[in-house]
């Protein structure tokens, strides 16, 4: 069992600053679980609180059952693997690898077969008498995995580790990191500010935000109905589009109203629920995903109460897809369609139909979601 469990979490620092409020998670044994948020979100604060590495000022940190706030670093049978791979220049792969067990008095003999073992997992035997300065930083950081790895650690914490790849290397990497997770069958907490890598690896997502857990989540799960606006715009790319509105009730019917004479429809099984309603006659923030907004012929025709009317800014091709800039008056859309949808160049009035059923409602002034 490697569970981990933090409880009213706090990190404050002198001064009266809050790195991190009130943080209560349970990750359950074998969990990918992913800290994703901006810069200065507390997310690498809170990794390190599990590490041992900073002090909590409040609350209790378990891993397995066991309280741990007072427990050193050494002793919590963790394994972190940093940012900037922190390999020593003067040894080799091997050193490096078998390093921390040599300090814990391990056998030669179990030491060579766990550093062999790790090194076969990560595909890097032929590395074993190479120093870091001769490794590329896709190597470099497979190296650091291996010093974690031979440690056969309870919970593996991961700082940022792909952020200082070039985008190819970081995409096969994010792979190879699922693929080790499942083949250790080991607890992971990673941490990142990159969306795509907390979507596309990790079981549940945590979405911070100045300091505070905004939600807890599967990633689709997350994707599809966002706790509140912050979490809508962070997650997806491109970024989910949001703009004022106003519900109205007409005829049995909920409208949207925005913009410069743009009015939708909702349907009913949204658009009549009673969270909605209860917002008729008032300004809401609505979302819609750029691939929810279709420009196909056949989808304008067939819902007419949908469609709007926009100027397309910028058409940019990239291959099967392309993301058309739209404007009506000051509202600013993006739209994803598959390429050769539709014809257009920029400052073309075109038409595109807003996927009602797709649509997210968000309180003006919580910007709590109304309704996804």
């Amino acid at each position: 069992m490697s569970s981990v469990t933090l409880k009213g979490i706090y990190k404050k620092y002198a001064g009266g600053v809050t790195a991190v409020s009130d943080f209560n998670l349970d990750i359950q044994d074998k969990e990918f679980i992913i800290l994703v948020g901006p810069s200065g979100c507390g997310k690498s604060t809170t990794l390190r609180m599990i590490a041992g590495l900073e002090e909590i000022s409040l609350g209790e940190l378990y891993i397995d059952d066991k309280l741990v706030n007072d427990v050193p670093p050494k002793d919590r049978d963790i394994a972190m693997v940093f940012q900037n791979y922190a390999l020593y220049p003067h040894m080799t792969v091997f050193e490096n690898m078998s390093f921390g067990l040599k300090l814990r008095k391990m056998p030669k003999d179990e030491i060579k077969r766990r550093v062999n073992e790790a090194a076969q997992i990560l595909e890097i035997e032929h590395l074993l008498d190479r120093k870091p300065a001769a490794l590329s930083g896709g190597q470099r950081q497979r190296v650091a995995l291996g010093r974690a790895i031979v440690r056969n650690p309870k919970v593996f914490l991961l700082d940022e580790p792909l952020s200082n790849l070039d985008a190819k290397l970081r995409t096969a990497m994010r792979s190879e990191l699922s693929k080790l997770h499942r083949r250790l069958e080991t607890t992971f907490i990673y941490v990142t500010h990159d969306q795509t890598e907390a979507m596309t690896m990790g079981t549940r997502i945590v979405v911070m935000k100045d300091g505070f857990i905004q939600q807890i989540a599967a990633p689709q799960d997350l994707y599809e109905h966002p706790a509140n606006l912050f979490v809508a715009t962070f997650i997806g790319t491109p970024q989910m589009n949001t703009c004022d509105g106003e519900l109205s009730d007409e005829d049995g019917v909920t409208y949207l109203n925005f913009g410069e004479g743009c009015k939708v429809a909702l349907p009913p099984e949204k658009g009549r629920t009673p969270e909605v309603m209860a917002y008729a006659g008032k300004k809401v923030i609505f979302g819609i995903r750029p691939n929810d907004i279709k420009a196909d012929a056949e989808t304008i025709a067939k819902y007419p109460d949908r469609v709007i009317d926009t100027t397309v800014d910028i058409s940019e091709l990239l291959g099967a897809d392309t993301n058309l800039y739209l404007s009506n008056g000051e509202i600013q859309l993006t739209a994803v369609v598959s390429t050769g949808t539709v014809d257009c160049n920029m400052g073309d009035r075109i038409k595109v139909c807003i996927d009602t059923n797709k649509i997210h409602l968000f309180d003006c002034e919580t910007e709590k979601a109304i309704i996804n």
